[in-house]
């Protein structure tokens, strides 16, 4: 008996080793058809016409030292020695400058809080805590009492201002959003009702709306002698507002939770508050991180509207020192200055953000 022929089939031909590096990169992902080479092409030609000219106003032919007379010699750069004359009131505004070392203080407060924060020294209670109390800190030492001199709110003004706004707001209205999140899916129809409503409300109406009601209407339904200062009737308008949007990203987090979460804490004999705190906002919370951040960064960036209801804060200080008659003319520093330092925070936070995600297992799936 002869054995059988075994057929042993042939490899087949290998596939030929696909070209990599740059100009692999660039065939596949720039100019992959005529629409994306046209555009790719465009960008290129705008790039090569614009950014020499930028470098030479900006570096090459800008003054860096000196007064409005030096600039002047040299109208083709840009005269960033109005930056460095303008500094302080940029930062601190009209503060006194003797007490601008509380400025300074605060400042570096906030930063050891962040560094902390982010190389998770601080955690849980302990990092709540502190956070909570920063504006507290904040209100204290730039405001004055307790030992320190007063200094009047009218004196406050700078990017000490909007970061000081921003954080109280970002701080509140979290908190406060949560709450009307909750408020919201609760079985009580007077507390959901009232919830919705003030939601609703509150984001059917521009910001500016609200910050003309809280300087010039909130007054007016005061009792006689009662006095609440403006800056805090407008920070008051801002929580009001973000707390608004905050309910209903958290509120997206919560429906995004199926009900199984609850049925299976219930069957544990874990009570509803539990529930909330141990299992259900850990999640949901986690769920909507992306949006949160969005929206603490939308809170810095509204900071600037402040300016229309008296208070003058980044932007505002800008605009001043730009009218300053020694230094007309050179607003264009001053405008590309803050749209660097607005943009440096943002994306600061935005890479945060990034950070969180990546470094938790559950968003990451």
């Amino acid at each position: 008996m002869t054995n059988p022929t075994i057929f042993v089939p042939k490899p087949d031909r290998e596939a030929p080793a696909q070209a990599k590096g740059f100009l692999h990169w660039l065939k596949h992902h720039v100019f992959n058809g005529w629409f994306n080479s046209a555009l790719a092409l465009s960008l290129i030609a705008i790039i090569v016409l614009t950014v020499p000219q930028v470098i030479q106003w900006a570096f090459i032919k800008a003054t860096w030292v000196g007064d409005s007379a030096n600039c002047k010699t040299s109208p083709d750069g840009a005269c960033w020695s109005f930056i460095a004359a303008k500094f302080r009131v940029l930062m601190v505004g009209v503060y006194p400058a003797a007490e601008s070392w509380r400025g300074i203080v605060g400042a570096l407060v906030l930063a050891i809080l962040i560094i902390t924060t982010i190389t998770n020294h601080l955690k849980g209670k302990v990092l709540i805590v502190a956070w909570l109390l920063l504006p507290v800190f904040g209100y204290w030492i730039i405001g004055g009492g307790f030992g320190l001199n007063e200094v009047d709110q009218s004196s406050w003004g700078g990017l000490m201002l909007s970061v000081l706004l921003a954080l109280v707001g970002i701080i509140v209205s979290i908190p406060l959003g949560i709450v009307l999140a909750l408020g919201r899916f609760s079985g009580s129809p007077i507390t959901k009702s009232l919830c919705i409503g003030f939601i609703e409300t509150v984001r059917g109406v521009p910001l500016i709306t609200i910050l003309f009601m809280s300087s010039v209407m909130m007054p007016l339904f005061l009792p006689p002698g009662f006095i609440i200062d403006n800056m805090l009737r407008i920070q008051t308008g801002m929580i009001f507002f973000s707390a608004a949007y905050v309910a209903e990203v958290v509120r997206g987090g919560l429906q995004a939770l199926p009900k199984g979460q609850f049925e299976a804490a219930s069957s544990l004999g874990i009570n509803y508050p539990k529930t909330l705190y141990l299992i259900v906002l850990p999640q949901a919370l986690r769920h909507v991180l992306p949006p949160l951040i969005g929206r603490c960064i939308s809170m810095f960036k509204n900071t600037s509207l402040v300016i229309i209801v008296g208070l003058l804060d980044f932007l505002g200080m800008i605009k001043s020192a730009s009218l300053d008659s020694e230094w007309l003319g050179f607003e264009t520093e001053a405008y590309v200055f803050g749209a660097v330092v607005y943009f440096s925070i943002c994306y600061s936070l935005s890479r945060y953000g990034a950070h969180l995600e990546k470094s938790d297992p559950v968003l990451q799936k």
